[in-house]
Protein backbone atom coordinates (compact mmCIF):
# COMPACT_ATOMS: atom_id res chain seq x y z
CA UNK A 1 0.00 0.00 0.00
CA UNK A 2 1.34 3.19 -0.53
CA UNK A 3 0.35 6.03 1.57
CA UNK A 4 -1.96 8.87 1.20
CA UNK A 5 0.12 11.86 2.85
CA UNK A 6 2.83 11.25 -0.12
CA UNK A 7 3.30 14.39 -2.59
CA UNK A 8 4.90 12.75 -5.98
CA UNK A 9 6.48 14.81 -8.79
CA UNK A 10 3.74 13.68 -11.93
CA UNK A 11 5.06 15.54 -15.12
CA UNK A 12 5.34 19.07 -13.50
CA UNK A 13 2.56 18.75 -11.25
CA UNK A 14 3.13 17.41 -7.31
CA UNK A 15 -0.12 15.61 -6.24
CA UNK A 16 -1.03 13.56 -3.32
CA UNK A 17 -1.30 10.32 -3.61
CA UNK A 18 -4.90 9.18 -2.66
CA UNK A 19 -5.92 12.89 -3.27
CA UNK A 20 -8.81 13.53 -6.55
CA UNK A 21 -6.27 13.49 -9.32
CA UNK A 22 -3.83 10.20 -8.17
CA UNK A 23 -4.66 7.02 -6.48
CA UNK A 24 -3.21 3.21 -6.33
CA UNK A 25 -3.20 0.87 -9.30
CA UNK A 26 -5.35 -2.95 -8.55
CA UNK A 27 -3.71 -5.67 -8.13
CA UNK A 28 -4.81 -8.63 -10.40
CA UNK A 29 -3.38 -11.83 -8.88
CA UNK A 30 -6.36 -12.41 -6.99
CA UNK A 31 -8.36 -13.56 -10.85
CA UNK A 32 -4.63 -14.83 -12.55
CA UNK A 33 -5.91 -18.36 -12.73
CA UNK A 34 -8.98 -17.08 -14.47
CA UNK A 35 -8.47 -16.12 -18.48
CA UNK A 36 -12.10 -14.58 -18.50
CA UNK A 37 -12.18 -12.99 -15.12
CA UNK A 38 -8.33 -11.18 -16.22
CA UNK A 39 -10.66 -10.18 -19.74
CA UNK A 40 -13.37 -8.43 -17.77
CA UNK A 41 -10.91 -6.77 -15.39
CA UNK A 42 -9.30 -5.56 -18.54
CA UNK A 43 -12.22 -3.71 -20.28
CA UNK A 44 -12.95 -2.33 -16.85
CA UNK A 45 -10.08 -0.74 -15.70
CA UNK A 46 -7.73 -1.09 -18.86
CA UNK A 47 -5.02 -2.67 -17.33
CA UNK A 48 -3.50 -5.49 -14.99
CA UNK A 49 -0.66 -5.21 -12.74
CA UNK A 50 0.24 -8.62 -11.93
CA UNK A 51 2.56 -8.57 -9.57
CA UNK A 52 5.88 -11.27 -10.24
CA UNK A 53 4.64 -12.45 -13.49
CA UNK A 54 8.32 -12.55 -14.49
CA UNK A 55 10.56 -14.40 -12.79
CA UNK A 56 12.95 -12.34 -10.81
CA UNK A 57 16.39 -13.88 -11.57
CA UNK A 58 15.34 -13.07 -15.13
CA UNK A 59 15.29 -9.43 -14.55
CA UNK A 60 18.55 -9.79 -12.59
CA UNK A 61 20.33 -10.93 -15.60
CA UNK A 62 18.56 -8.23 -18.19
CA UNK A 63 19.50 -5.80 -15.44
CA UNK A 64 23.32 -7.13 -15.34
CA UNK A 65 23.74 -7.24 -19.07
CA UNK A 66 22.01 -4.10 -20.18
CA UNK A 67 23.33 -1.95 -17.29
CA UNK A 68 26.81 -3.68 -17.86
CA UNK A 69 26.67 -2.00 -21.71
CA UNK A 70 25.12 1.25 -20.34
CA UNK A 71 28.04 1.72 -17.85
CA UNK A 72 30.34 2.75 -20.87
CA UNK A 73 28.83 5.84 -21.66
CA UNK A 74 29.64 6.92 -18.33
CA UNK A 75 26.63 7.63 -17.16
CA UNK A 76 26.65 5.88 -13.84
CA UNK A 77 28.26 7.58 -10.75
CA UNK A 78 31.77 5.49 -10.25
CA UNK A 79 31.65 5.27 -6.86
CA UNK A 80 28.41 2.88 -6.79
CA UNK A 81 28.04 -0.47 -8.06
CA UNK A 82 26.80 -0.40 -11.26
CA UNK A 83 24.03 -2.43 -10.61
CA UNK A 84 22.94 0.31 -7.80
CA UNK A 85 22.11 2.65 -11.41
CA UNK A 86 23.19 6.02 -9.27
CA UNK A 87 23.45 9.02 -12.27
CA UNK A 88 26.76 10.55 -12.58
CA UNK A 89 26.40 14.09 -10.90
CA UNK A 90 29.14 15.15 -13.61
CA UNK A 91 27.28 17.33 -16.63
CA UNK A 92 29.23 15.96 -19.33
CA UNK A 93 28.07 12.54 -18.56
CA UNK A 94 26.20 10.72 -21.23
CA UNK A 95 22.84 8.76 -20.29
CA UNK A 96 21.43 6.75 -23.24
CA UNK A 97 17.80 7.65 -22.57
CA UNK A 98 15.34 6.32 -24.77
CA UNK A 99 16.34 3.43 -26.79
CA UNK A 100 14.47 1.19 -29.14
CA UNK A 101 15.54 -1.83 -31.48
CA UNK A 102 18.62 -1.14 -31.49
CA UNK A 103 21.94 -4.01 -29.97
CA UNK A 104 20.91 -3.81 -26.34
CA UNK A 105 17.62 -4.76 -27.20
CA UNK A 106 18.83 -8.18 -28.70
CA UNK A 107 20.46 -9.43 -25.70
CA UNK A 108 20.09 -13.38 -24.61
CA UNK A 109 18.97 -12.33 -21.05
CA UNK A 110 16.78 -9.53 -21.87
CA UNK A 111 14.87 -11.52 -25.07
CA UNK A 112 14.80 -14.36 -21.82
CA UNK A 113 13.30 -11.67 -19.66
CA UNK A 114 10.48 -10.33 -22.61
CA UNK A 115 10.34 -13.20 -24.69
CA UNK A 116 10.16 -16.12 -21.98
CA UNK A 117 7.73 -18.54 -21.06
CA UNK A 118 6.36 -16.72 -18.59
CA UNK A 119 4.86 -13.58 -20.79
CA UNK A 120 4.02 -15.87 -23.56
CA UNK A 121 2.26 -18.32 -21.90
CA UNK A 122 0.34 -15.54 -20.02
CA UNK A 123 -0.71 -14.19 -23.40
CA UNK A 124 -1.57 -17.48 -24.74
CA UNK A 125 -4.24 -17.94 -21.74
CA UNK A 126 -5.11 -14.11 -21.86
CA UNK A 127 -5.95 -14.35 -25.55
CA UNK A 128 -7.20 -17.88 -25.58
CA UNK A 129 -4.78 -18.59 -28.28
CA UNK A 130 -0.97 -18.31 -29.13
CA UNK A 131 0.09 -15.52 -29.02
CA UNK A 132 3.43 -13.49 -30.55
CA UNK A 133 5.66 -10.60 -29.47
CA UNK A 134 6.88 -7.70 -31.36
CA UNK A 135 10.41 -8.19 -32.40
CA UNK A 136 11.19 -4.17 -32.04
CA UNK A 137 11.60 -4.12 -28.70
CA UNK A 138 11.58 -0.17 -26.76
CA UNK A 139 13.54 0.23 -23.34
CA UNK A 140 13.56 3.62 -21.31
CA UNK A 141 15.98 5.03 -19.24
CA UNK A 142 15.18 7.26 -17.30
CA UNK A 143 17.03 10.40 -15.19
CA UNK A 144 16.47 12.70 -12.90
CA UNK A 145 13.87 15.28 -13.97
CA UNK A 146 12.60 12.87 -16.99
CA UNK A 147 8.88 11.87 -17.01
CA UNK A 148 6.67 10.49 -20.14
CA UNK A 149 3.51 12.55 -21.32
CA UNK A 150 0.33 11.48 -21.45
CA UNK A 151 -0.64 9.21 -25.11
CA UNK A 152 -2.37 6.58 -25.96
CA UNK A 153 -0.42 3.43 -27.78
CA UNK A 154 -2.55 2.94 -30.58
CA UNK A 155 -1.15 6.39 -32.03
CA UNK A 156 2.70 4.72 -32.77
CA UNK A 157 1.23 1.01 -33.73
CA UNK A 158 -2.14 0.96 -34.78
CA UNK A 159 -2.03 -0.63 -38.17
CA UNK A 160 -2.54 -4.31 -36.94
CA UNK A 161 -4.52 -6.48 -34.58
CA UNK A 162 -7.09 -4.53 -32.51
CA UNK A 163 -5.72 -7.03 -29.76
CA UNK A 164 -2.70 -5.75 -29.00
CA UNK A 165 -1.28 -5.15 -25.54
CA UNK A 166 1.52 -3.27 -23.92
CA UNK A 167 3.72 -4.74 -21.22
CA UNK A 168 5.46 -2.31 -18.98
CA UNK A 169 8.63 -4.67 -17.19
CA UNK A 170 10.38 -2.42 -14.61
CA UNK A 171 13.83 -4.12 -15.32
CA UNK A 172 15.00 -3.81 -11.29
CA UNK A 173 12.62 -2.21 -8.32
CA UNK A 174 10.82 1.43 -9.14
CA UNK A 175 9.84 3.07 -6.40
CA UNK A 176 7.69 6.17 -6.18
CA UNK A 177 10.16 8.68 -6.46
CA UNK A 178 11.62 7.20 -9.70
CA UNK A 179 8.57 8.05 -11.63
CA UNK A 180 6.62 4.85 -12.04
CA UNK A 181 3.92 4.25 -14.87
CA UNK A 182 0.85 5.51 -14.16
CA UNK A 183 -2.70 4.61 -15.76
CA UNK A 184 -5.84 7.16 -16.54
CA UNK A 185 -8.59 4.33 -15.02
CA UNK A 186 -11.00 3.41 -17.08
CA UNK A 187 -10.26 6.02 -20.16
CA UNK A 188 -10.26 2.70 -23.12
CA UNK A 189 -14.23 2.77 -22.69
CA UNK A 190 -15.58 5.53 -20.55
CA UNK A 191 -18.09 7.86 -22.39
CA UNK A 192 -15.97 11.02 -21.72
CA UNK A 193 -13.03 9.61 -23.44
CA UNK A 194 -14.52 8.51 -26.63
CA UNK A 195 -14.26 12.07 -28.34
CA UNK A 196 -10.64 11.42 -27.46
CA UNK A 197 -10.84 8.17 -29.08
CA UNK A 198 -12.18 8.71 -32.15
CA UNK A 199 -9.70 11.72 -33.12
CA UNK A 200 -6.54 11.19 -31.14
CA UNK A 201 -6.70 7.69 -31.11
CA UNK A 202 -6.85 7.39 -34.82
CA UNK A 203 -4.17 9.52 -35.44
CA UNK A 204 -1.35 8.11 -36.82
CA UNK A 205 2.27 9.46 -36.07
CA UNK A 206 4.06 8.78 -39.24
CA UNK A 207 1.28 9.49 -41.43
CA UNK A 208 0.39 12.64 -39.74
CA UNK A 209 3.26 14.13 -37.93
CA UNK A 210 1.89 14.99 -34.53
CA UNK A 211 3.10 14.98 -31.76
CA UNK A 212 2.74 11.79 -30.12
CA UNK A 213 1.86 12.85 -26.61
CA UNK A 214 -1.86 14.07 -25.93
CA UNK A 215 -1.12 16.14 -22.88
CA UNK A 216 1.98 16.40 -20.33
CA UNK A 217 -0.74 17.94 -17.34
CA UNK A 218 -2.46 15.01 -15.83
CA UNK A 219 -4.63 17.86 -13.86
CA UNK A 220 -5.77 18.88 -17.13
CA UNK A 221 -6.70 15.68 -18.37
CA UNK A 222 -8.78 14.94 -15.34
CA UNK A 223 -10.51 18.39 -14.55
CA UNK A 224 -11.82 18.01 -18.31
CA UNK A 225 -12.51 13.80 -19.03
CA UNK A 226 -13.16 12.98 -15.53
CA UNK A 227 -12.04 9.68 -13.87
CA UNK A 228 -8.57 9.17 -12.16
CA UNK A 229 -5.11 8.55 -12.37
CA UNK A 230 -3.70 5.38 -10.61
CA UNK A 231 -0.17 4.54 -9.71
CA UNK A 232 2.07 2.45 -7.54
CA UNK A 233 5.43 1.02 -6.60
CA UNK A 234 7.17 -2.02 -8.40
CA UNK A 235 9.14 -4.99 -7.69
CA UNK A 236 11.59 -7.09 -9.91
CA UNK A 237 9.22 -9.46 -11.59
CA UNK A 238 6.24 -7.15 -11.68
CA UNK A 239 3.94 -5.98 -15.15
CA UNK A 240 1.86 -3.70 -16.02
CA UNK A 241 -0.50 -4.71 -18.93
CA UNK A 242 -2.57 -2.17 -21.13
CA UNK A 243 -4.57 -1.53 -24.24
CA UNK A 244 -3.86 0.60 -27.24
CA UNK A 245 -6.75 3.11 -25.97
CA UNK A 246 -5.45 2.89 -22.20
CA UNK A 247 -4.16 6.74 -21.26
CA UNK A 248 -1.35 6.45 -19.62
CA UNK A 249 2.52 8.89 -18.65
CA UNK A 250 4.63 8.42 -16.00
CA UNK A 251 5.48 10.29 -12.96
CA UNK A 252 8.54 12.06 -12.46
CA UNK A 253 12.05 10.48 -11.68
CA UNK A 254 13.24 12.93 -8.91
CA UNK A 255 15.80 10.40 -7.44
CA UNK A 256 19.26 9.92 -7.85
CA UNK A 257 18.94 6.97 -9.94
CA UNK A 258 18.27 5.61 -13.43
CA UNK A 259 14.66 4.31 -13.87
CA UNK A 260 15.26 1.44 -16.41
CA UNK A 261 12.00 -0.13 -17.66
CA UNK A 262 11.09 -1.69 -21.10
CA UNK A 263 7.67 -1.45 -23.38
CA UNK A 264 7.59 -4.74 -25.22
CA UNK A 265 3.63 -5.52 -27.48
CA UNK A 266 2.37 -9.08 -27.42
CA UNK A 267 -0.91 -9.97 -30.04
CA UNK A 268 -2.86 -13.62 -30.80
CA UNK A 269 -0.43 -14.89 -33.48
CA UNK A 270 -3.02 -15.24 -36.27
CA UNK A 271 -3.52 -11.76 -36.30
CA UNK A 272 -2.31 -8.73 -38.40
CA UNK A 273 0.65 -7.04 -37.56
CA UNK A 274 2.06 -3.78 -37.79
CA UNK A 275 4.33 -3.92 -40.23
CA UNK A 276 6.59 -1.55 -38.78
CA UNK A 277 7.69 -3.32 -36.09
CA UNK A 278 7.85 -7.17 -36.72
CA UNK A 279 10.80 -8.94 -39.34
CA UNK A 280 14.68 -8.98 -38.82
CA UNK A 281 15.24 -5.46 -39.81
CA UNK A 282 12.26 -3.41 -38.58
CA UNK A 283 11.69 -0.29 -40.28
CA UNK A 284 10.02 1.70 -37.16
CA UNK A 285 8.97 5.20 -37.54
CA UNK A 286 9.82 6.36 -40.96
CA UNK A 287 7.80 9.40 -41.26
CA UNK A 288 6.93 11.01 -37.82
CA UNK A 289 10.23 13.15 -38.48
CA UNK A 290 10.50 13.26 -41.62
CA UNK A 291 9.23 16.44 -42.16
CA UNK A 292 7.36 19.03 -40.37
CA UNK A 293 5.34 17.98 -37.02
CA UNK A 294 1.73 19.69 -36.27
CA UNK A 295 1.55 20.95 -32.67
CA UNK A 296 -0.85 18.39 -30.43
CA UNK A 297 -2.29 21.62 -29.46
CA UNK A 298 -3.12 22.77 -32.60
CA UNK A 299 -4.59 19.16 -33.36
CA UNK A 300 -6.47 19.28 -29.95
CA UNK A 301 -8.40 22.33 -31.03
CA UNK A 302 -9.57 21.32 -34.16
CA UNK A 303 -10.98 18.45 -32.61
CA UNK A 304 -12.58 20.22 -29.99
CA UNK A 305 -11.15 17.98 -26.95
Amino acid sequence: MISSATTVRFAERDLELGGKYLGELRESNDVLDDPEALRQRMAADGYLLVRGLHDPAAVAAARRELFTEFAKTGAFDPSFPVLDGIINPKPEAQAPGFVGGADLTRGKAFLDLVEGRPVMDFFSRFLGEPALTFDFKWMRFIGNGQYTGAHFDNVYMGRGSARLYTVWTPIGDVTMDMGPLAIHVGSSTSASFARVRETYGQMDVDRDRVDGWFSNDPVEIVDRFGGRWATGEFRAGDALIFGMYTMHASLTNVSNRFRLTSDTRYQPAAEPTDERWVGEKPKAHYGWHAGPQVPMAQKRQEWGI
